[in-house]
């Protein structure tokens, strides 16, 4: 159960105590135990994932690699499912439990550590083992770009790390990000199917990536890869970051044709790879959506794609709260609006903030009266910060200056914290990225 830790506080009114009973039910829904049990099943010898079915009769060895923010759950639900039936396994995860066939390593996020790397070798020493007898199930949830570390030869673990958090900083779009990742890694980029190869890989997937883009999420290792050395070049230079040395002379060599592209569309190595995705930003929005309606409010869902930047998106929904308000439009008051998707936050100050924080502050000095917004990261970690986000309406902003300035140094966490307006869930052991709801009385 989703436990949001100042909830007593938060829940001033119906409108607040609304929203955040959304944010818990659209986290809930999202949570690897209820996914994986809805969507896996094993009878006899035929394994089901989603609306698939596999013959295990041939099979002579199941292994489960993966990583993620949400694989420690996938791998205690698959366990719980296929018990014996898997004979090896690992995983790298934040916040790693115990598992009985299944070995749970830590890494970290978002900047990959040493940690991470160990434990990616783990996965690398499993899959390589791999024949056409082994099934091999993926866990692919977000997060895993920086949690499965495998720098490629000449790469440095400091080099990729500094090449990730300049992009972070720069506010770079997730895809932007992993083109450079995956041109920088041995798994990444359909790396995991290139080694796993003649095995069956079958994936599971939590996508934290909008549209749902199995090359994106996680820098897709089991998914072909459309983009090039070249792409990752172009994004390094439109963010205007400077990597170490070793980075851009092996960019700069892919780029020139002196390095194998990673796998494509089409390439053979993906002929027995499966993927599934389980869950998304729209299994969050429609529990999410559920909850509200029981509760007798009208609902919209304006879209689970939102991008941009935090601030800039976080007026377009003011805007919506404020047609609902005045004409009824797209949905009669009293409503809740929702919203899923990823949004950015270019640090632009050396204060604590996040995506969602930026998103709350910016939107709360604009919300009309008898509103509400929440928007959270469904894995609990806004950014780099140790809170899912923010609950505000109308009254939270009581110097609109003081949070102009914050919102300017990059610090919408600081005034909202010292307003007790931030939501603490802890790691939720999910990632389907950001969940907003806007309660409209």
């Amino acid at each position: 159960m989703v436990s949001i830790e100042n909830e007593s506080r938060l829940a001033s009114t119906v409108g607040r105590e609304t929203a955040l009973a959304c944010i818990r039910a659209g986290i809930e829904a999202a949570r690897p135990d209820r996914v994986v049990a809805d969507a896996v099943g094993l009878d006899d010898d035929r394994l089901r994932v989603g609306d698939a079915t596999y013959d295990l009769s041939g099979v002579t060895r199941i292994v489960v690699v993966g990583g993620g923010k949400a694989a420690d759950g996938v791998a205690s639900a698959l366990e719980a499912v296929l018990g014996d039936r898997i004979d090896a396994g690992a995983v790298v995860t934040p916040e790693p439990g115990e598992g009985d066939r299944i070995e749970r390593l830590r890494g970290d996020h978002p900047v990959p550590s040493r940690a991470g790397v160990e434990g990616t070798d783990r996965v690398r020493e499993l899959v390589a083992d791999a024949d056409e007898g082994t099934l091999v199930l993926a866990v692919i949830t977000g997060g895993g770009s920086a949690l499965l570390p495998a720098p490629a030869e000449g790469i440095t673990l400091d080099a990729l790390g500094s090449t990730t958090d300049a992009l972070l900083d720069a506010g770079a779009e997730i895809g932007d990000l992993n083109a450079v990742r995956k041109h920088l890694s041995t798994l990444k980029g359909g790396g995991l199917a290139e080694l796993a190869a003649p095995a069956r890989v079958v994936s599971l997937v939590f996508s934290d990536v909008v549209g749902n883009d199995l090359s994106v999420i996680a820098s897709g290792p089991t998914a072909p890869d459309g983009s090039t050395y070249a792409d990752a070049l172009d994004a390094l230079e439109r963010y205007d970051v400077d990597p170490p040395a070793a980075v851009r002379e092996r960019l700069e060599r892919g780029a020139a044709g002196d390095l194998p592209e990673t796998p494509g569309p089409g390439d053979s190595v993906f002929d027995r790879t499966h993927n599934h995705v389980l869950a998304d930003a729209f299994t969050a929005i429609d529990a999410a959506r559920e909850v509200a309606a029981d509760r007798g409010y009208g609902t919209c869902v304006l879209s689970s794609s939102v991008r941009g930047e935090a601030r800039e998106a976080a007026l377009t929904h003011v805007a919506v709260a404020e047609e609902v308000g005045a004409t009824g439009n797209p949905v009669e008051a009293p409503a809740v609006v929702l919203s899923g998707g990823e949004t950015t936050a270019t640090v632009r100050g050396d204060g604590v903030g996040g995506p969602n924080a930026e998103f709350a502050l910016a939107a709360a000095v604009e919300l009309p009266a008898s509103t509400t917004l929440a928007c959270v990261d469904t894995d609990g970690r806004d950014g780099s910060s140790d809170f899912a986000g923010a609950l505000v309406d109308a009254d939270t902003v009581d110097d609109v200056a003081a949070a102009r300035r914050a919102l300017a140094n990059s610090d919408a966490f600081g005034y909202l914290r010292d307003r007790e307006a931030v939501v603490d869930t802890g790691a939720t052991g999910t990632n389907v990225n950001d969940l907003r709801v806007v309660v409209v009385e």
